[in-house]
């Protein structure tokens, strides 16, 4: 006679590896998805490393990055849900704030240092001579977004040079299109950075006209990661993950310059060799809000601010 729990020992065992099965299934169920939006350069670097080293999924988060061309279609983007957290610098952020939008910066994503500062630079084309600042006046510069970080540095360069900026004639360039435009003769100069600027030296395109943020010698962060508060606070432990994840990645930009460039180039299209010779920004997560307080001053001395802005609201603690 058979024992009446040996046929049921197979079925035991069937939902047994069932539940089990499920159990292994349960985290990548769980992971929130977002995504990244950022420009072609290394101040993201922090995100582009954690989706290659897989740092977002170690966290819980199916992240993924997008190339957006100019800087201040970012908070566009965050408010249509193209993407949930982008990497507008101070300016647009701030700007974005002012003109109603309900964003908060959820982590640092790099900052200013004596090394990044060398890295930014006006970049003129072959044929033109630009030596000093009054040589900007009735000259077409390409900014990579108008209101962006690297124009309103280098409008409050001209400023402290005595140059009145409204002499100065800006468009929008984006960093891929710049040694192109340059060639063509539609700008006269670009505001640029690495690893940009050392392609269109290679190139043969130009040359460093000024030195405008190594002249400023400024520290405070050029762009943070900034997401919609709705998101923010619907998904607080989709922003805790992914603070989590950038601050292990931030790490690696900082002290592994060789997985940082390679991540670079993966993310820019720019050629690995170009990358490697230049320092990534340096990632600093850790963002205050009082670091705000020096583009407040500044963006107000441009009038590129019509309300009052609190800094303590604007940056998750």
């Amino acid at each position: 006679m058979r024992h009446p729990f040996r046929r049921a020992r197979p079925l035991a065992r069937l939902a047994a590896g069932a539940v089990a099965f499920a159990a292994l299934c349960m985290p990548a169920l769980a992971e929130t998805k977002i995504t990244i939006g950022c420009t072609a350069t290394s101040d993201c670097a922090s995100a582009m490393v954690a989706v290659d080293q897989g740092l977002f999924a170690k966290h819980g988060l199916d992240a993924k990055m997008i190339l957006i061309g100019i800087n201040s279609n970012i908070p566009a983007a965050i408010l249509s849900d193209s993407i949930q957290i982008g990497g507008p610098t101070e300016s647009v952020f701030l700007q974005a704030v002012d003109g109603g939008l309900d964003l908060v910066a959820v982590d640092g994503a790099s900052r200013m240092d004596p090394i990044s500062n060398q890295a930014i630079v006006a970049f003129a084309r072959n044929g033109i001579s630009l030596k000093e600042p009054k040589d900007f006046v009735g000259k077409k510069v390409g900014a990579p977004g108008i209101g962006a970080f690297l124009q309103v540095l280098f409008v409050k360069w001209l400023v402290e040079k005595g140059v009145d900026p409204k002499s100065v004639n800006f468009v929008e360039v984006t960093f891929p299109t710049m040694n192109d435009t340059l060639k063509s003769g539609a700008v006269d100069a670009v505001l640029a950075a690495e690893p940009f600027v050392t392609r269109m030296t290679k190139a043969g395109t130009g040359y460093v006209a000024a030195n405008y943020a190594a002249e400023l010698a400024r520290t405070e962060p050029i762009i943070s990661y900034v997401a919609a508060r709705a998101f923010v606070e619907k998904n607080p432990e989709a922003i805790a993950n992914f603070r989590a994840a950038i601050a292990e990645a931030a790490e690696i930009v900082n002290n592994d310059r060789e997985k940082a460039s390679v991540s670079i180039a993966n993310f820019t299209k720019q050629p690995l060799e170009i990358v490697r010779l230049n320092r990534p920004s340096l990632a600093a997560p850790d963002l205050k809000a009082d670091q705000l307080a020096w583009w407040l001053d500044v963006m107000k001395q441009q009038n590129l601010l019509q309300t009052e802005i609190v800094p303590s609201k604007l940056v998750l603690p």
